[in-house]
């Protein structure tokens, strides 16, 4: 099932708020990163590349690491 563009901007929001939580990352370049990263994709349209950077943020929210 492809993630709606309200599921999209959820995520955008809950890994920024996740990038204000961090302690021994630098928090700057975390929420940079997160932004550059969603402005990459926003163009995509493949439904494949779509679900894969959806769970990978997903992932990186439910495991707390910062890869």
């Amino acid at each position: 099932m492809q993630p709606s563009p309200k599921d999209i901007l959820k995520l955008y929001k809950n890994l920024l708020r996740y990038g204000q939580e961090l302690q021994y990352t630098d928090k700057h370049y975390f929420c940079k990163r997160i932004k550059n990263e969603f402005q990459q994709n926003r163009s995509l349209t493949d439904i494949t590349e779509i679900q894969f950077n959806y769970k990978r943020g997903v992932s990186l929210l439910e495991k707390k690491t910062v890869v």
